[in-house]
C-alpha cells in the first residue's frame, strides 16, 4: 500500500466510525422516544431481535456511508476558483 493511502483509510475509517455512532444513537432516541411507533411495532412482533438488529444495521450502514461522503467531500479542492 503506498504511504499516502493508509492515511486516507484511516481518516475514512474516523469518518465511518462517527456516522456508526451516529446512527446507533439516532436508532436509541427513535426507540426512547417511540418516533412513529416503531417501538411499538417492535415489541408488538414475535421477531425483535432480528427485527431490532436490522434496523440498527439500516441506520449504521446509512449514516456510515453519508459521514464518509462527507469527509471524501471536504477533501476536496476547487481547481476551478479564481484567485
Amino acid at each position: 500500500m503506498k504511504p499516502g493511502r493508509a492515511g486516507l483509510i484511516g481518516y475514512l475509517a474516523q469518518h465511518l466510525v462517527s456516522g456508526v455512532i451516529a446512527g446507533v444513537v439516532f436508532g436509541i432516541l427513535v426507540l426512547a422516544t417511540d418516533l412513529g411507533h416503531i417501538r411499538t411495532l417492535l415489541e408488538g412482533s414475535s421477531e425483535r431481535l432480528p427485527t431490532t438488529v436490522l434496523m440498527f444495521f439500516g441506520l449504521a450502514v446509512t449514516f456510515g456511508s453519508v459521514a464518509m461522503g462527507v469527509g471524501i467531500m471536504s477533501r476536496g479542492r476547487d481547481d476551478d476558483a479564481d484567485d
